[in-house]
């Protein structure tokens, strides 16, 4: 039986721990900044999530481009050479296009590479929610699952992700072209925060709005806690945009208060996400019931 290499992208916001733990790979999306581009590498230190962010601080622009068709080459090609199959999870299409990308290469990569299978799969996530995906294709792959299988069982539980997001300022979000410029100016000036969900179709958009960063944060925890399933054998996925460790270390007592997880796992929001939300945004992820929402539904 053939290998099973699972791989996503730049936009899973995994530790260099957590893919090496499951043997995850990825493939890089690109950041732009001042004409420059660069890949958007997740195996970042503390120092240069703060350099990142600082950025954005004292009013730098960062933009994003999607997986180039030659990265998705390189990465597949790796493994294809080695004999495995791929199961690739990437951002929601709402978000990127790179599944599409990928799923172009992959028909013509399969006739050349003959009995290979790779599978590209849309998270209708993103950030840790779509690296949670990824661990739990990893997981199980390790079973001596095919391609195939690995692939059914992972499009099963692309709704049962939940993602609960909140941002510091709504003009990160603004620049990115997320809210209108009235929003942003009111809702800063009001200090409303938006709860940004990601939706039954991978829509990220905000659910609810609310008063302050305090009920923000507080918010994001109660939403997981409403819809958590198994709790006490699941790890709870804390993602931060270079929040201070203090505040950190708020949530996460707040998370133990509120929810009686395995275990609490902290990360760094990415440059890809980071570069639409902004600085001190904050996210939390775990399985729980059937995701049934859709943006704009009553």
């Amino acid at each position: 039986m053939r290998k099973v290499q699972i791989i996503t992208d730049s936009c899973c916001d995994l530790t260099q721990e957590l893919m090496e733990r499951y043997s995850i790979d990825y493939a890089q999306m690109n950041t732009v900044y001042e004409g420059k581009t660069a890949p958007a590498d997740l195996s970042w230190t503390a120092q240069d999530v703060h350099k990142f962010y600082d950025i954005m601080r004292n009013g730098g622009r960062i933009t994003t481009t999607q997986v180039p068709v030659e990265e998705f080459n390189r990465v597949f090609r790796k493994y294809l050479d080695q004999g495995c199959d791929i199961v690739y999870i990437g951002c929601s299409l709402k978000q990127s296009g790179s599944v599409n990308t990928a799923s172009v290469l992959a028909k013509k990569l399969m006739k050349e590479y003959p009995g290979s299978t790779i599978h590209c799969i849309n998270s209708l996530r993103a950030s840790m929610g779509e690296g949670r995906l990824a661990i739990e294709a990893a997981k199980f792959a390790e079973n001596g699952t095919t391609a195939d299988e690995v692939a059914e069982y992972i499009i099963s539980k692309l709704n049962y992700v939940h993602e609960f997001c909140t941002v510091h300022t709504l003009d990160y979000m603004k620049r990115a072209g997320r809210v209108k410029a009235s929003t942003a100016f009111f809702g800063n000036l009001l200090g409303v925060k938006p709860i940004i969900v990601a939706d039954a179709e991978g829509e990220q958009a905000a659910y609810k709005k609310v008063k302050g960063r305090s009920a923000s944060l507080s918010e994001i925890v109660s939403l997981l806690k409403e819809h958590i399933r198994d709790a006490e054998n699941q790890t709870v996925y804390l993602a931060h945009a270079d929040c201070s460790q203090d505040e950190v270390e708020e949530i996460k007592e707040m998370i133990r208060r509120e929810i009686p997880c395995k275990e609490i796992y902290v990360g760094y929001i990415g440059p890809i996400i980071g570069a639409s939300i902004g600085p001190d945004a904050v996210a939390v992820f775990a399985f729980g019931d059937e995701q049934t929402f859709r943006i704009g539904e009553k």
